[in-house]
């Protein structure tokens, strides 16, 4: 079966959608489901931010599946306008409302606290409060208007089987050599 790229425009007006728990169900685009969030930093946070991000790498490395109830494929994190502002963008194969209460799960149960903690408007009863920590989450999200993939609608698990099957297929080959 071949797998072609692909791309899907997401409209501006959403209220057609089937709405979720917490609003309208984004449709799984070629690249699976994401968001982008942009909100402000709280003065002075910048480096905190930064320390977060190495928290969280060293976290990984400690237990590289820490992450693995998100189902993601990509994380990205961007400070910037002079490090007031900051840009979350996830790639992940759920939904959005399953994808956020799966994180305040995971940040509860980790006792890992949320680099969210240093935005502006970010509820301080977030863990207590998951309602609170999605709304936040809603109102600053920035829906893309386009999505391409170059594997599109294949997830994150169908992409590590694939590999493991690459892998037991070449040192398989190397066996023979």
């Amino acid at each position: 079966m071949e797998i072609k790229p692909a791309a899907m425009v997401i409209p501006k007006d959403t209220s057609h959608l089937e709405q979720g728990k917490y609003g309208p169900v984004f449709p799984r685009t070629p690249a699976c489901y994401g968001f982008t969030i942009i909100a402000k930093v709280k003065p002075g946070r910048a480096d905190t931010m930064r320390e977060y991000g190495n928290t969280l790498a060293k976290a990984l490395e400690a237990d590289p599946y820490l992450l693995a109830p998100l189902k993601l494929h990509y994380l990205r994190w961007v400070l910037f306008d002079d490090d007031t502002r900051f840009m979350y963008q996830g790639i992940f194969d759920t939904d959005f409302d399953k994808y956020t209460e799966d994180a305040v799960a995971l940040f509860g149960k980790s006792g890992v606290n949320t680099a969210f903690e240093n935005l502006e408007g970010f509820p301080e009863d977030w863990k207590t409060n998951p309602e609170a920590f999605i709304r936040f989450v809603r109102e600053h999200q920035c829906p893309s208007f386009i999505e391409y993939g170059e594997y599109p609608y294949v997830t994150a698990d169908e992409i590590k089987k694939a590999l493991r099957v690459k892998n037991a297929l070449s040192e398989m080959l190397d066996q023979l050599q």
